[in-house]
């Protein structure tokens, strides 16, 4: 009863765009970044991998926040490629700030996007009943 068992730290976040949802779970490791289990160097298309090493980049400048001695494990669902990308971005940019509660990190995320730290609220317009889409509407002749 008596033994002592050291708290590991864990930050776990959340990120949103479109449909997509993405979680992040952050915690002390080797530097592994695995979104929905798969290393993050192995991710296609490039231009989703490099949307999502964004943020890693971003907190690397910093001398005082450590990148590699953390892990980060993204679940994404919802969504497609690029919507999952834009919130798996959020989310470990938010777990990021979270967990090393370092304000020049926040500043420096919001100076180069804000949809680092704030989820992008926009959904589609849903399709109106009478209509092929949500504005386009069938047209009227008179003749």
């Amino acid at each position: 009863m008596g033994s002592k068992t050291k708290v590991k730290k864990v930050v776990n976040e959340v990120g949103k765009r479109k449909t997509a949802v993405a979680r992040v779970t952050i915690k002390e490791g080797k530097g592994v970044v695995r979104i929905n289990k798969k290393p993050l160097e192995i991710i296609e298309p490039e231009v989703v991998q490099a949307k999502l090493a964004e943020p890693l980049f971003i907190a690397s400048q910093f001398p005082d926040v450590d990148v590699d001695s953390v892990d980060v494990a993204v679940t994404v669902t919802g969504g497609g490629f690029i919507g999952q990308a834009e919130a798996a971005r959020t989310a470990i940019a938010r777990g990021l700030v979270e967990w090393t509660a370092n304000e020049k990190l926040k500043e420096s995320y919001l100076d180069y996007d804000r949809s680092l730290l704030v989820s992008d609220m926009r959904k589609r317009e849903k399709k109106k009943f009478g209509a092929k889409g949500a504005r386009a509407k069938r047209q009227k002749s008179y003749r």
